[in-house]
Formats: C-alpha cells, sequence, structure tokens
C-alpha cells in the first residue's frame, strides 16, 4: 500500500496496491439504489401481505395476512388435487377391493400388487408402531413376517384378527395355586428344550411330567404345538411371544397373559391385546382387505 497518493483528486480512498491499484469512493448506480430501497418497501408489503409477523388477533388466531394464506391450507388444496387424481386413476381397483372378498383379491395378481402397494403408508400409520416396519417385531410384540402366527396366517385369519382384534390369554399357575415354584421351574425348562428339540431328554422328565398333567397340554398339545389357531403358543419352534431366557419363560408360567384381579392385571402379568380396527381405520371395509394382503405377502402367510 503506498503511503502518497499520486491521484489526489481522483476520488480515491487512498488505498494503493502495487503502484496503481487503488479502491476508489464513487456512489453506487441510481438503479441500485432504487432496487436498494424497493427492497425495504417489499419487506413491508410481504409482511402485511403474509402471516409473517407472529402476533394474535382479537379472536386470538394466529395473524393470518392480508392474503389470509397458510400453508396447512395450501397443504389441503394440493393434496386434494393429488387425491382427486388417485380417486380418478384408480377407481376401478378401488371399486374391486370394495366388492370382492379378500380371498379372491388373493387370487388376482394385478389386485394383490395394487393393495399391496396401497398399504405400505397405511401399515405405517397404524401398524409400525407396534410390528415395526415391514412386520419385523419389536420386543413384547409379534412379529409378522415369520410362519408363526398364534391366531392362524391365512388370508381370512389374518382379516379377522385386523378387524376384530385379539386378546391373548393364558391362566397364571403361580397365582391359581396349580403348580409349586418347583413345578414351575421344571416345566419351564422342558418348555425351553422343548423350542430347542431336547424335549425327549431324560434330564427335563419332570417338567414333561408337569406339562403333560396340568392344564399347559389343553392349549399348547402334547408336543407344544397346538391343535388349532386359538391364539396359543407354539412351543415346539424357536419363536417366542416374549422373551426367550429362561426367568422371563417362568415369569409368563407363573403370572400368566392378561390375568386380572378386581378388573386389574395382577403384578408380573403379561399384556398381550391387539385393538380392534374396524372403527379406527378410515374406510375400514376396504383398508382392512389391503392391510390383510399386505400382512399375509410379508412373508408368513398360510
Amino acid at each position: 500500500m503506498a503511503h502518497n497518493n499520486p491521484w489526489p483528486d481522483e476520488g480515491n480512498t487512498g488505498h494503493i496496491w502495487d503502484e496503481d491499484l487503488r479502491e476508489l469512493d464513487n456512489p453506487p448506480p441510481l438503479w441500485w439504489m432504487l432496487s436498494f430501497y424497493a427492497g425495504f418497501i417489499m419487506i413491508i408489503f410481504y409482511s402485511l401481505y403474509y402471516p409473517t409477523i407472529p402476533l394474535t388477533n382479537a379472536s386470538g388466531e394466529f395473524t393470518k395476512g392480508m392474503a389470509d394464506w397458510t400453508q396447512v391450507n395450501e397443504y389441503q388444496e394440493d393434496f386434494k388435487v393429488l387425491n382427486d387424481w388417485r380417486t380418478a386413476k384408480f377407481a376401478d381397483k378401488e371399486e374391486q377391493l370394495a366388492a370382492l372378498p379378500v380371498t379372491e383379491i388373493l387370487k388376482n395378481e394385478d389386485l394383490k400388487s395394487y393393495a399391496i402397494a396401497t398399504s405400505k403408508a397405511l401399515f405405517g400409520d397404524y401398524c409400525a408402531a407396534c410390528h415395526a416396519s415391514g412386520g419385523a417385531g419389536i420386543p413384547g410384540f409379534p412379529v409378522l413376517a415369520d410362519d408363526d402366527w398364534l391366531w392362524g396366517g391365512s388370508i381370512a385369519q389374518i382379516e379377522a384378527s385386523i378387524a376384530n382384534g385379539r386378546i391373548g390369554n393364558m391362566p397364571a399357575k403361580g397365582m391359581m395355586g396349580n403348580l409349586t415354584d418347583q413345578e414351575i421351574s421344571d416345566v419351564a425348562d422342558y418348555v425351553i428344550a422343548l423350542s430347542e428339540g431336547r424335549g425327549d431328554d431324560a434330564a427335563y422328565s419332570a417338567g414333561k411330567a408337569v406339562y403333560s398333567k396340568g392344564m399347559c397340554v389343553a392349549c399348547h398339545g402334547p408336543a407344544g404345538t397346538p391343535m388349532a389357531p386359538t391364539g396359543a403358543a407354539n412351543l415346539a419352534d424357536g419363536i417366542w411371544r416374549f422373551a426367550s431366557d429362561r426367568d422371563s419363560v417362568v415369569s409368563v408360567i407363573a403370572h400368566g397373559v392378561n390375568v386380572k384381579k378386581n378388573g386389574v392385571h395382577i403384578e408380573g402379568t403379561r399384556q398381550a391385546v391387539m385393538p380392534s380396527f374396524k372403527e379406527r381405520l378410515p374406510n375400514a371395509d376396504v383398508n382392512i382387505k389391503r392391510l390383510a394382503v399386505y400382512v399375509h405377502s410379508l412373508g408368513g402367510g398360510q
């Protein structure tokens, strides 16, 4: 930077580099200044026209501005346009979903694919909180992507489960006095051995005797496999409704599932309730069929 200004009358700032490179002090062009001031005017106009200022009016509502515009209204208008387009484009398929029983929908590959494609968002909104994305399940809630079904995995049974809901039930063997602590311990070991294919080992004969003489066999079957889908778990596979560790198995046997006393769940009992979706789903008659087809397709439909 030069200390002397060779161009004192030029209107420069006195900052000079490399002998002749200097900074001038000229005013901005008129068009630039007009645009600058117009920007301030536009800010005032914009603040009045749109709901910019977070104030409330006499009715206690937020300030909507002169345009009475809101993002929610714009979203609803755009959604209506999209929904009207979908309704017109897929009206024939929606009519078929409404008219056909779910068993016939499953046989129609085109209609089945449409039902699956339009169920994913519905499943995410109403089912994924308990059953996780894609039916993968979370601790304490059933997996829908395997072939283990408490209430049956046929398309009709899945539809009935969604429509009517399900309530698990298992009596508390410890509370009812049916079994002693030792018997509960023995039968827990036997049940775990059953799930691992070791139920016939002599080491579990005591638990097997308790299982066979008690109420276990009535619901879970002689070999741990229920004879009908009535909500009883299959004890002969490696799939567990709650948890497979020994403490959890003992707790379920001792305290049961959904056991109540004076209308209140007893301490330690497992709660297993799926609500009915007949009143929860919009357009329930069609959407229950749609979800039933989707759940059936996840990998475990029978």
